[in-house]
């Protein structure tokens, strides 16, 4: 076949997903894939990444719980860690995944896309036409920041961190994001020796105290921490080695430099030119993922910078998958905030989780950002480690929590947590937040004790009864 109601581009996650509620809506799709189907989040970046560090995260917990602790005699097996991450990546075979796509009644086409005109996709000298819709799904990649040397030094990506064979004996990060945190925790508990460089400090955006927290870990795990500084130059040695000379003068050698100071959409050679758009740019996109100035052409998942996590893109991509549809079929469309066709979450209400040690969760506005917008900001901390729940998961257990409520709607806008484990909280903060629960109706939610959720009493407590 060459025409189809709707072509994708990018078969990862994101891809998948709008392929397949379009396909589900009555729709037949071309699913266009020039790498592995199953995209980065599978071979390159949550999978394998979360693998690296579930190890170290699993041996750290039983030591820190008396009885568990005497009964670790071992040190951590590296190679296992790194055997059980091409596990999850299927060592880099797509195969169950190509076929869960034709399973799904969706036809995949491997090759390079490019858009050569409205609703008109090449693929390798294939002309394929969307008779309704093109979706551009092709996700985002590591930005490489103009420092003199830089490239020339063969520096990694997150795609070299997660998919190395080898643990070097030492790695300097550049960067302070969730990235440059959770491989610097990894590869140090890998046995690297870390050396991590942040202008800004670490987490930005993040609640402060969550930044304060993966700092004081990193430290005692033993990560050489350079705050507040940033290269000036790389050098790739003779003798293989990356010479790294920082802006307070210092320099640092290590085997390998890993650069993860942010991302570029991956639109550079996807034909929008063709189209009027500008390539090598974010496509901006309306509330049902839709680019602005056209009405057949769809950004979603990491290309429109909205929310670049995998989680997010999979919800943005059900819903353009079924307004894709709704569309095509002149089907009543439901694009009031919040409605089947929207991606609103995306501006209110985005979960995220760090997985240093400890972890950091978050969902929605962090009080600098509440503020900012205007809103009647009440803070509540509390001390993730004063719970009997926390006492019994760990005997060193460290952690904070912090509600941000919008006190002229008695409601909570944001949550942050940090601690091990903290993941596991997300969620009933994320329904919080989402649903705009009234805080005097949280209250009639009631923990289960001894549990670290008690937290969600103790905040209501001390943020007072109704």
């Amino acid at each position: 076949m060459t025409t189809y109601d709707l072509i994708v581009i990018g078969a990862g996650a994101v891809g998948e997903n709008v392929a397949d509620y379009a396909t589900r809506g009555g729709l037949k799709v071309a699913l266009v894939e020039a790498e592995l189907v199953g995209g980065e989040c599978s071979y390159w970046a949550c999978m394998p990444s979360k693998a690296l560090l579930m190890s170290s995260t699993a041996l750290n917990a039983a030591r820190a719980v008396g009885g568990a602790r005497e009964a670790v005699t071992g040190e951590l097996d590296v190679q296992a860690v790194l055997n059980r991450r091409d596990s999850f990546t299927s060592n880099w075979d797509d195969s169950s995944q190509a076929e869960w796509v034709a399973g799904a009644g969706i036809d995949l086409i491997r090759g390079h896309a490019t858009i050569t005109g409205v609703r008109e996709v090449t693929v390798d000298g294939q002309v394929l036409t969307a008779t309704h819709a093109v979706a551009a799904v092709t996700g985002s990649t590591a930005l490489l920041p103009d420092v003199p040397g830089l490239r020339d030094a063969r520096p990694w990506t997150s795609r070299d961190a997660t998919s190395a064979k080898v643990i070097p004996q030492s790695l300097m990060i550049v960067g302070g994001g969730v990235v440059a945190a959770e491989m610097a925790t990894a590869y140090q508990q890998l046995g690297a020796k870390v050396t991590l460089a942040a202008r800004s400090g670490l987490l930005g955006g993040q609640e402060p105290f969550a930044g304060e927290f993966v700092r004081d870990a990193l430290t005692d795990l033993g990560v050489d921490l350079r705050l507040g500084v940033s290269p000036t130059e790389v050098v790739r040695t003779e003798h293989d080695l990356v010479e790294t000379t920082l802006s307070d003068g210092t320099t640092v050698i290590t085997d390998e430099i890993l650069v993860a100071t942010g991302r570029l959409p991956r639109t550079d050679d996807l034909g929008l030119e063709n189209v009027g758009i500008e390539p090598g740019d974010w496509l901006h996109v309306d509330d049902t993922l839709l680019v602005h100035g056209t009405d057949w052409l769809y950004g979603v998942g990491d290309v429109n910078h909205r929310a670049l996590l995998t989680h997010q893109g999979k919800y943005q991509a059900r819903a353009a998958g079924e307004v894709i549809a709704a569309r095509a079929l002149g089907k009543p469309l439901q694009t009031e905030p919040w409605g089947a066709h929207v991606a609103t979450a995306d501006h209110a209400a985005v979960p995220q989780v760090t997985f240093t040690s400890p972890e950091v969760a978050s969902v929605g506005l962090t009080a600098d950002a509440a503020q900012k917008q205007g809103i009647d900001v009440r803070v509540v901390d509390y001390d993730l480690a004063a719970l009997a729940g926390s006492s019994l998961k760990s005997d060193v257990y460290k952690g904070q929590a912090r509600i941000v409520v919008d006190e002229s709607r008695k409601v909570l806008v944001g949550a942050t947590f940090v601690g091990p484990e903290v993941s596991d909280l997300l969620h009933a903060a994320t329904i919080a937040v989402v649903g705009e629960v009234p805080i005097d109706r949280l209250w009639h939610a009631v923990p289960s004790y001894p549990t670290v959720s008690e937290i969600w009493l103790r905040l209501l407590d001390a943020y007072g009864r109704p």
